[in-house]
C-alpha cells in the first residue's frame, strides 16, 4: 500500500489541475460572441483580464451614419392663380432642377434654381425671386417681381396646362415668348403669355387648344412652342 501512496498524490493532483483548466477555460472571454456584450456579474466579466502584452483591450465603435442629401422630386408641373395680382405662375421640376414663369399680361419674368426636401428656391432677372414649399398635390409660395411682392397656391397640373417657351432670332434679334395654362374650374383653360423681339414687347398668340406645340406665328416668325422637357436644361 505504500508504494502506491505516491501515485495516489500524483493522479490527485493531475485530476485538480485539470479542473482548474477547465474553469480557466470557462472563465475566459468569449472573444467569438457575436452580440460583443458581457452581462453584468458574469464569470466572463469575473475572469476578463489584460491581454498578455499588456496593452488595453480593443473597443469597436460603429460610425454614425453619413447625412443623406434631401430627396429630389423627379417631375412635377404646378399653375395657379397670384393673390392680389390677377396673373398666373407656374413652376416646374425635373429631378432637382427647377423654372418658373410669372405673367400678368404687362410684366414677367422667368425663374431658374433647384429643388430639395419638397422646397424649390428661384432667382429671376434683378431682385426678383420665388419660393415654393411644393407637396400635397400643389406649391404654396411667394414671389417678388419689380417691386411687387404677392403670394400664390398653385395646384399640380398636367399637359395641356402648365408652361410652355419658344426662342428663335428673328431679324438679328432675340425672340422670347412663354405662356402659362391652367385649368378653369368650370372647364376649359386660362392662358396668359408675354412675347419681346429685343427689347421690345410684341403681340402674342393664344395656343392651341389640344395641342399647345403646334407651331405659332411671332413677331411675323413661326416659332415652335416647347413644354417644359424641352427647353428646362437650356435654362440652367
Amino acid at each position: 500500500m505504500s508504494r502506491l501512496g505516491p501515485f495516489i498524490t500524483l493522479a490527485a493532483g493531475a485530476v485538480l489541475a485539470a479542473g482548474l483548466g477547465v474553469a480557466s477555460v470557462t472563465a475566459a472571454p468569449a472573444a467569438d460572441d457575436p452580440t460583443g456584450t458581457v452581462a453584468a456579474g458574469s464569470p466572463t466579466q469575473a475572469a476578463a483580464t489584460p491581454s498578455p502584452s499588456g496593452s488595453s483591450p480593443s473597443v469597436s465603435s460603429s460610425a454614425s451614419p453619413a447625412p443623406t442629401e434631401a430627396a429630389k422630386i423627379p417631375k412635377a408641373d404646378y399653375g395657379g392663380y397670384v393673390k392680389g395680382n390677377g396673373g398666373l405662375i407656374a413652376i416646374s421640376v425635373r429631378d432637382g432642377k427647377a423654372v418658373g414663369y410669372f405673367c400678368d399680361g404687362r410684366s414677367e419674368a422667368w425663374f431658374k434654381g433647384g429643388e430639395a426636401g419638397g422646397k424649390a428656391v428661384l432667382k429671376g432677372p434683378g431682385t426678383a425671386r420665388l419660393t415654393a414649399t411644393l407637396g400635397g398635390g400643389r406649391a404654396r409660395g411667394s414671389l417678388s417681381v419689380g417691386g411687387g411682392r404677392w403670394t400664390f397656391i398653385a395646384p399640380a397640373v398636367v399637359r395641356p396646362s402648365g408652361l410652355y417657351r419658344a426662342t428663335a432670332q428673328v431679324r438679328g434679334a432675340r425672340l422670347r415668348a412663354g405662356w402659362i395654362r391652367v385649368p378653369r374650374p368650370g372647364g376649359g383653360y386660362d392662358q396668359v403669355g408675354a412675347a419681346f423681339l429685343g427689347q421690345d414687347q410684341v403681340d402674342i398668340p393664344r395656343l392651341d387648344a389640344g395641342r399647345p406645340t403646334t407651331p405659332v406665328t411671332v413677331a411675323g416668325a413661326t416659332v415652335l412652342p416647347k413644354d417644359v422637357d424641352g427647353f428646362i436644361e437650356e435654362m440652367q
